[in-house]
């Protein structure tokens, strides 16, 4: 490690949640081990459900005060280096290049890289913004004001939650679907359907279509469609999913598969390099190996990997959930998600609005949706891990077996 600018203990490539995190847990272990926090973005590491939640429909809520990064600069053994790029991993000399030229030197290394929005042919500026970070959230805050247009590409998960809150905010949305309703990727077909004549309601005009291109115009956006429509608007959002940040594993020769690979205790292909979080492929105790890109998952594993780097011993055994909260609805999930399973549905007086959805895949439940239904999180793990030891051999026996009011 001669070669480097400067040395730390733990390195982190990262300043997310997970990064955050991830010092918490190094702590648990060790008290005063150096650690370099090494972020692209020029911000400082924000909790990111804020930026399309309580920034938008909490009078107290601010960027300074969802910041993760006071316990870091509390911390005189950690260095927190934002607008730091890293551009290539070398394990065997334990260093990792900046984009400046110079090495950082590493005992251990955590990798919580994150994911990057998938991008379509609108090429991103002050008025068409890739939702993700908080520099994203200040231009459109600025632009999406009482009485202005916004147009939403997108109707998963990010896409619902901007459009309910830019709503709840007095902004004229049009919302550009590339499937039928709102969250038919993951939701049973009665209740995407439900959802999309909810925002309808709420005076959302809903757009059909799949994006050919687009641009900033005359101080808006022009978004194209496959039919030749367009849509003006003062500001477009595009939340069309995101890609893991593997680059720099692949490039070092650690294993990738839709993620950066870890075994239990969150240690990748070489024993000194650790991931967590959105970029992480780990092996569900209770699901197998997958990835979840949920903030719940970005801070249990950040703390658990920190804790693995830095002595402990224990294998990674949480399944995550994640929440959302849509209009005047909100709801918890934990584990699969996804339409596409078979699905059992459980609705108070047989009618939308509480209830609670279960996802299966022979016989064993893969997941479960919590429709306005609370404190039954951990209820839906248990029945993940009961039925993946013995399925069910009637699906409609599952109905009751987490109650609600």
């Amino acid at each position: 490690m001669s070669d480097a600018e400067k040395t730390y203990d733990y390195v982190i490539v990262g300043a997310g949640v997970a990064a955050a995190s991830a010092v918490k847990g190094i702590r648990a272990e060790d008290a005063s081990g150096t650690i370099g926090v090494l972020g692209s973005e020029p911000a400082k590491p924000v909790y990111r459900p804020v930026l399309s939640k309580d920034l938008w429909l909490k009078d107290d809520a601010t960027l300074e005060g969802s910041s993760l990064a006071g316990d870091l600069e509390d911390d005189d053994a950690v260095d927190l280096r934002t607008d730091t790029t890293v551009t290539a991993i070398d394990p065997g000399a334990h260093t990792v290049r900046l984009a400046d030229g110079t090495n950082v030197g590493y005992g251990k290394l955590l990798l919580a890289t994150g994911a990057e929005p998938r991008v379509l042919s609108v090429d991103p500026g002050p008025r068409v913004v890739y939702y993700r970070t908080a520099a994203d959230y200040e231009r459109l805050r600025a632009v999406a004001t009482e009485g202005s247009h916004v147009a939403v590409v997108g109707g998963g998960y990010i896409g619902s939650e901007i459009t309910s809150a830019l709503v709840q905010n007095g902004v004229d949305v049009t919302l550009v679907l590339d499937r039928e309703d709102v969250q038919e990727q993951m939701f049973p077909r009665a209740l995407a359907a439900h959802l999309t004549k909810a925002f309808a309601d709420r005076g959302v005009t809903v757009v059909h279509g799949t994006v050919s291109g687009g641009e900033e115009d005359d101080g808006g956006v022009r978004i194209r469609l496959d039919d030749d429509s367009h849509i003006v608007a003062d500001a477009a959002v595009i939340g069309v999913g995101v890609l893991p940040r593997t680059g720099l594993a692949e490039a070092a020769g650690l294993q990738v598969d839709d993620g950066v690979v870890v075994d239990d205790h969150l240690r990748t292909s070489d024993p000194d390099v650790y991931a967590a979080g959105d970029v992480a492929s780990y092996p569900d105790a209770l699901l197998g190996r997958r990835r979840v890109e949920h903030v719940d998952h970005a801070e249990k594993s950040g703390e658990h990997a920190g804790s693995v780097m830095a002595g402990a011993d224990a294998a990674y055994d949480y399944t995550p959930f994640f929440w959302s909260d849509i209009l005047d609805y909100g709801y918890e999930a934990v584990g699969e998600t996804s339409s596409d399973l078979d699905l059992v549905e459980d609705w108070k007086d047989g009618e939308i609005g509480t209830g609670v959805v279960y996802y299966l895949r022979s016989g064993q439940v893969r997941g479960v949706v919590l429709w306005n239904v609370w404190d039954s999180v951990d209820a839906a793990r248990e029945l993940i891990k009961e039925t993946g030891e013995q399925p069910v051999t009637d699906p409609e026996s599952l109905r009751g077996r987490i109650p609600f009011g």
